[in-house]
């Protein structure tokens, strides 16, 4: 039997939806929305633009259809499902103020309905009948603010090529991304012929507002001198040589309010594999922490950065741990986290009298492992604003995810209560938390969509081309 020093709950974070009134806060994103109205559009200094423009790619025909879905969204819809959650939708001007406008047809792009005239595998034919189009409507894209790029389902057999590794989603996000569009992938059976409308009606809308520049919210609490990088690290195998990898390092840099900035991607030479793990050596280390910061100084006006936290989800070796000592200044206060998504613990809550309780353990429960170690559970029993109690993944006994400091001063207690707040910070759907903070969430997302650009230039992108 192990005993551990004890354990103790992080408070649910909240969100900030409007800086100058430090009162329009909530835990639940949505009914802040409801309540406060999204964060950018309380920012005077900032003119926002009126009306969301949307283009569109589609299948000859369906122009009615993607038509029809943006009028939908400036409906109202209830929730058919997770009504313990999901308000009701009261239409995308009501909650954004901002209308919706879909380009003529003709300034659109049709696609033939049976595009593999010439028999090449599907995958292929799709990929290369797309990037035509995108190329093609790039030359419009001052006329819209979000590209929709309708796939009907008697394409599917075109989404995915195991043999290959490929995925037509990482694909068209990779090449829509080389001409800086924000695209929005509308499959048919998630967002046209889904059941419930409300959700797709609140993940669609806040994807659009982001896509197009908007920012719903923010974390409640912010340090200004504070930042936090996400580190992955994607291998790629050379097409032309299967024999040769390139190594792929990309460099997300968050506010402490876990707004994020842009991210650098560039390929390393000098690394080392333990495993199926990529490290980098020193130098390259070094690089890449001091392109971080010089994109932190460039949107904050050369403000001094007094603290740097670095998430990674592979341990920290020697040499990565010198680098990032390299990279700032002396007076730098350096944090460095390795952030274990699969551990092999499991927690059961008892109530009294050692009776299994039918809820799981309580989000935000941390145990110590040891002086550098906790257990952080970030999916588990919370309370919603009703005061409600609220799983979210309705059943099954969650599993934490494993924090291990190598450098700082820090205690892991602030550091859970920092990731508790990332985890609420992915704008890229509706859900009231993620189990992994965004440093880490985007890693992965930006991770494969990667392997699918033929280079990584070492130009800046925002992560709203990949969303």
């Amino acid at each position: 039997m192990l005993e551990f020093p004890g354990s103790f709950i992080t408070p649910e974070p909240y969100l900030l939806f409007d800086f100058k009134n430090q009162n329009a806060i909530s835990k639940h994103p949505l009914l802040g929305l409801l309540n406060f109205g999204p964060y950018s559009e309380h920012i005077g200094s900032i003119p926002l633009m009126p009306t969301i423009r949307i283009g569109a790619i589609y299948p000859e025909g369906y122009y009615k259809i993607i038509k029809n879905l943006v009028y939908e969204l400036s409906k109202t819809h209830s929730p058919f499902e997770r009504k313990d959650y999901l308000p009701s939708f009261p239409g995308f001007k009501e909650i954004f103020k901002k209308e919706l406008y879909l380009l003529e047809e003709e300034k659109c792009i049709q696609l033939p309905l049976h595009y593999n005239k010439d028999n090449k595998l599907p995958h292929i034919a799709l990929a290369e009948l797309l990037s035509k189009a995108v190329r093609q409507i790039s030359k419009l894209s001052f006329e819209f603010d979000v590209l929709f790029i309708y796939l009907p389902e008697s394409w599917s057999d075109a989404f995915e090529y195991q043999l290959e590794r490929f995925s037509l989603h990482d694909y068209i996000k990779a090449l829509t991304a080389s001409f800086y569009i924000p695209a929005q992938l509308i499959r048919e059976g998630s967002a046209i012929s889904y059941k419930c409308r409300c959700s797709v009606a609140w993940r669609l809308s806040i994807a659009l507002y982001v896509k197009s520049g908007g920012v719903p919210w923010r974390l409640a609490i912010q340090d200004e001198d504070t930042a936090i990088i996400g580190l992955s690290y994607s291998l790629r195998t050379n097409p032309l040589n299967q024999n040769q990898e390139f190594l792929t390092c990309c460099s997300q840099v968050f506010d402490s309010d876990g707004t994020g900035l842009e991210f650098i991607a560039y390929e390393a030479d000098d690394y080392s594999k333990h495993g199926e793990n990529p490290y980098l050596s020193r130098f390259e280390m070094r690089r890449v922490m001091q392109k971080s910061l010089n994109l932190y100084l460039q949107k904050h006006s050369g403000r001094p950065l007094r603290k740097i936290i670095i998430h990674k989800t592979t341990p920290f070796k020697k040499d990565e741990i010198e680098g990032c000592f390299d990279a700032f200044p002396h007076r730098t206060q350096i944090e460095l986290l390795n952030v274990k998504q699969s551990t092999p613990w499991r927690a059961i809550n008892f109530e009294y009298y050692k009776k299994v309780s039918g809820y799981p353990v309580n989000r935000g429960t941390v145990v110590t492992l040891s002086h550098n170690e906790v257990l952080l559970w970030t999916q588990g029993l919370t309370q919603l604003e009703s005061k409600r109690n609220f799983y979210k993944e309705g059943k099954g006994i969650p599993s934490p995810i494993a924090i291990e400091q190598y450098a700082g001063s820090d205690s892991l207690n602030e550091h859970c209560r920092i990731i508790m707040g990332l985890t609420k910070m992915n704008w890229n759907h509706d859900a009231y938390y993620d189990r992994l903070p965004v440093t880490l969430a985007y890693a992965s997302t930006l991770a494969n969509t990667l392997r699918s650009l033929p280079s990584a230039s070492s130009n800046l992108y925002q992560f709203k081309y990949f969303m």
